[in-house]
């Protein structure tokens, strides 16, 4: 196992920090951070390569970072004074280990709906919160979604936060990042072919059909817009329906949280399939 040891602000250490901080630089490496028991254990599950282990020096490890040492294959493992682990580290408790990840390109064929099911996916729209992104990608994993399609300017897929925010998920949930609406709309004609149908369902905050008026047994995507705007215009033309969760006349709320409804309509949608069977 080769190791270098960073004991000062160097050219290695920088590195280290522009993954954590530059959107640019990490996609300039194609590299990432991932921290955590859990992002660790779920990066090396779903196959996911590593360049580096991070650890600090002069500390006693865990069995479980000894073994993460010993067993992952790595280009150079790096061993972090304790003053520059706790900077690196986003946790006010410093994690004992922390990994840079490599990217995967973005390839739709990644995404592959489970055999004999029909896909269920989601479209997130020019995300404008981290928290919310990772979120969304633990619901899209708890619910048992096929992957996650990202459009437009938004928060970074690959920042530590969302990575975070997702609780692992982030490693197993297939997440694509598809810039042209040209693709995306050449995507969903694929999936029509292979499937017969595709619903593509926009969701909205004003009065359309309500979500659970609708058929979701069928192939499937929730089109999700961003926090502050909703879905944009360029992907409405896409929809074959618009829906909308119903919320209690007397309420003062006039929409869900962004992570929220997510959680609704997969739900929703998980629901409806589990009746059918």
């Amino acid at each position: 196992m080769k190791i270098q040891k960073i004991r000062s602000k160097d050219a290695a250490w920088q590195k280290l920090e522009v993954l954590k901080t530059n959107r640019n630089k990490r996609y300039r490496y194609f590299e990432f951070l991932a921290e955590g028991v859990r992002n660790l254990n779920e990066a090396r599950k779903y196959g996911w390569a590593f360049s580096s282990l991070i650890y600090p020096a002069d500390t006693p490890l865990s069995d479980w970072a000894k073994g993460m040492l010993r067993d992952t294959p790595t280009d150079v493992n790096l061993e972090l004074t304790p003053a520059l682990m706790r900077e690196l580290s986003e946790k006010d408790d410093t994690s004992e280990l922390l990994a840079v990840v490599k990217m995967r390109p973005d390839d739709l064929s990644a995404i592959r709906p489970k055999p004999g099911a029909a896909p269920l996916l989601a479209l997130f729209d020019r995300p404008s919160n981290k928290g919310n992104l990772g979120t969304i990608l633990r619901t899209l994993d708890a619910l048992g979604a096929d992957g996650l399609i990202l459009t437009g300017h938004g928060v970074d897929l690959y920042d530590p936060e969302t990575v975070g925010a997702s609780m692992g998920s982030f490693f197993r949930v297939p997440a694509v990042r598809v810039p042209r609406h040209d693709d995306l709309e050449a995507y969903f004609d694929a999936l029509r072919r292979e499937y017969g149908s595709l619903s593509v369902l926009g969701t909205t905050a004003h009065a359309e059909k309500p979500l659970w008026d609708c058929d979701l047994t069928g192939p499937a995507v929730f089109m999700i817009g961003c926090e502050t705007d909703g879905l944009s215009e360029g992907l409405r033309p896409l929809c074959t329906e618009l829906v909308t969760i119903p919320m209690a006349p007397q309420s003062s709320a006039s929409s869900f949280n962004v992570a929220c409804a997510a959680t609704v309509l997969f739900y929703e949608a998980v629901r409806q399939r589990q009746k059918q069977v």
